[in-house]
């Protein structure tokens, strides 16, 4: 098959084949383990070998994807894969992505897409109203709480520098000192990534934490602005740290950084959907009076990858970072939004599609139904650890992830961490449940986190069982 055009006559076929290996698998995903086959490491490594100078045809190499790539795939759209804060899709997501690939826009300027940028415009509207944000603020989809905190952080950047009386999208950091950058010990090592790229750099960052779980030592914040004399500064604050879903005292930061000359960045990658519901909405108490806030779509928004969104108060500096044109891009306006000029990529899949598909299917309520239902759920869950014998609770849930560890009686606890390391990688083999190790408060755990709409009782409830199994194996 020598030149793709010879092969268009069988693309009907292929996605009809696709089509049905798609509602198979997605008919049986909740029955399924959400590690996939137990030999999915063999079955990946089958894909090995040199580039094919003839290749085999396009009904031959989906039809290898169906089978060695099915075995190789994990089931993370499944409701028990517990692991790293995933989503799956939800169907009007799922169905517009099939769309967004159909369609292949870019949805960099309105003239390439309208229909992305449009939706794009409207998602991120609603977005705000979801998260109650101010209307008036700046937005923009992205690849994931990575690019969010990048694009975000960025923004923080211009305004550092322009406070310097320098415009560092044109002149870059030269003879700027170092970025004043403060945090509590949750700090996402995604936010930290996003420092390095930008120049600031993640060894400069100030770790001011008041306990061993990591949250803030709000005093120790303030004393650090006060020595900085009115210098400029970033503040980042955690809505829903990894572990424990444990979150920073916003208000009281968003507080300090208004008094102290300070930007506050809010890394809110699920936990800023605490806000949808009256019964967590506390938690991420003072968001709306930040400078930026990032969340992530292919978490509790339940999207496909990969999705994220930054907001930003000031519109401006997103252009003033991103706004790079060309003699061939056309002038944007307010009705025909052009977002390549508010985010890095200038290639740009149009995910809009599937954020605005989900949110016009379920709406306000339908987001409200979920989350608490997995809030719940995550109670559950902590209940049932609390009730055993041979687990313990290592923090409340706050949230939607459970902290927590294997603890049987005759274990000394200078054996825990390692038993709980090695039963960590059994749960993985295992795939049945799907979750991996951590590190809190100094001891090894497990930190399952629920944000699957496909997630019930049902698949919480096996947790405790498929883990006390394994860990019995292992012990035995």
């Amino acid at each position: 098959m020598p030149d793709p055009i010879d092969d268009r006559d069988q693309l009907p076929e292929l996605l009809t084949q696709v089509a049905k290996a798609a509602r198979d698998y997605l008919a049986r995903v909740d029955q399924l383990p959400a590690g996939g086959t137990v030999g999915r490491d063999e079955a990946a490594q089958r894909f090995a070998g040199d580039l094919p100078a003839d290749g085999n045809g396009s009904v031959a190499t989906v039809t290898r994807l169906l089978t060695d790539g099915m075995q190789a795939a994990v089931n993370s759209a499944g409701p028990r894969f517990f692991h790293f804060v995933t989503g799956g899709s939800t169907p009007s997501a799922l169905a517009a992505d099939w769309l967004t690939s159909a369609l292949d826009n870019n949805a960099a300027l309105w003239v390439s897409s309208p229909l992305g940028s449009k939706l794009e415009q409207v998602a991120i509207a609603w977005l705000k109203d979801l998260f109650s944000l101010p209307q008036s603020w700046g937005g923009v989809l992205t690849t994931g709480a990575t690019m969010s905190n990048f694009t975000a952080l960025a923004a923080a950047r211009q305004w550092w520098g322009e406070e310097h009386g320098t415009n560092i999208a044109k002149r870059g950091m030269s003879g700027l000192p170092v970025v004043p950058v403060m945090a509590s010990h949750f700090i996402h090592a995604s936010a930290k990534k996003a420092l390095s790229m930008l120049g600031i750099g993640h060894e400069v960052l100030q770790l001011l934490s008041s306990d061993a779980t990591g949250v803030v030592d709000v005093t120790a914040l303030e004393d650090t602005l006060v020595s900085l004399k009115g210098e400029p500064a970033i503040v980042i604050a955690t809505a829903g740290e990894v572990n424990a879903g444990g979150f920073d005292p916003i208000a009281a930061m968003a507080d300090l950084a208004h008094r102290h000359h300070a930007w506050l960045h809010v890394d809110g990658a699920f936990g800023l959907f605490a806000r949808v519901s009256p019964s967590t909405a506390d938690l991420a108490d003072g968001v709306e009076l930040a400078d930026s806030v990032i969340a992530d779509g292919h978490k509790w928004l339940n999207v496909p990858y990969d999705c994220g969104f930054a907001f930003c108060r000031d519109p401006r500096l997103l252009n003033a970072v991103f706004g790079m044109n060309a003699p061939y891009f056309p002038a944007t306006n307010a009705d025909h939004p052009d977002f390549l000029y508010l985010a890095p990529e200038m290639s740009r899949r149009a995910r809009s599609l599937a954020v605005w598909a989900t949110l016009a299917a379920y709406g306000r309520q339908g987001y409200r139904a979920m989350i608490e239902r997995h809030v719940a759920l995550a109670k559950r869950l902590a209940d049932q650890i609390r009730a055993s014998s041979d687990f313990e609770l290592l923090a409340e849930p706050r949230l939607n992830v459970v902290c927590f560890r294997y603890r049987p009686a005759a274990t000394p606890e200078g054996e825990l961490d390692r038993l709980n390391r090695r039963l960590g990688q059994a749960i993985i083999a295992d795939g049945t449940v799907y979750f991996g190790t951590t590190v809190y408060a100094g001891k090894v755990a497990f930190r399952p986190a629920i944000a699957n709409w496909r997630t019930t009782e049902r698949d919480v409830d096996i947790v405790l069982d498929t883990v006390r199994g394994l860990a019995e194996r292992l012990t035995g």
